[in-house]
């Protein structure tokens, strides 16, 4: 089963090589930004939280990052311990610098589909819809840059999820208790 996920890892990251070009490369490499440290959804967090409307939404989306940071940096990460695919490369190929840390799962994705699933239950479509076409460049990005596997990006896709979905129940969990 594992020599499976792998071929077909390597096959994906051999087709989307295809579609390298020196434009392609600077885009990715800003997409993939803006998904570091969760810079973006920290960014995105600031309005919402100073709009009264928006509030719960933000400090929900700050929540699920904390989550999904403690479940897929500090203990996935960590105890699977994955080499990333940027290891197998020549120094020539890399677009971007080597990430110092483990491969599995994407916590580009993870963090970035948490507050896909937040914005899902907090927001209507006018927010939700452009933060998952965001996440889902931000995790493209992590394979065409060649730092993570796409075996890496679905399952940080799917902890995201569960992580912001679990978020909500938490938070409003915490709200209750609190009020």
């Amino acid at each position: 089963m594992l020599d499976k996920i792998k071929r077909m890892d390597e096959r994906i990251l051999d087709g989307i090589k295809r579609i390298h070009s020196k434009a392609n490369n600077r885009i990715m490499a800003g997409i993939t930004t803006l998904g570091t440290g969760g810079l973006v959804w920290f960014a995105m967090t600031i309005p919402m939280i100073a709009t009264a409307k928006m509030r719960v939404a933000g400090l929900n989306i700050l929540l699920s990052l904390f989550i999904t940071w403690l479940v897929g940096e500090i203990t996935i990460k960590r105890i699977v311990g994955r080499v990333r695919p940027s290891e197998q490369i020549p120094d020539e190929e890399q677009i971007i610098k080597r990430p110092k840390y483990y491969s599995f799962p994407s916590g580009h994705t993870a963090s970035s589909f948490s507050v896909v699933a937040v914005t899902i239950y907090w927001c209507g479509p006018a927010i939700y819809i452009p933060v998952f076409v965001l996440a889902t460049l931000i995790g493209f990005s992590r394979l065409y840059l060649r730092v993570h596997y796409f075996s890496d990006v679905a399952v940080g896709c799917l902890l995201g999820i569960i992580c912001g979905f679990s978020s909500v129940g938490i938070f409003n969990l915490l709200a209750q208790y609190l009020a």
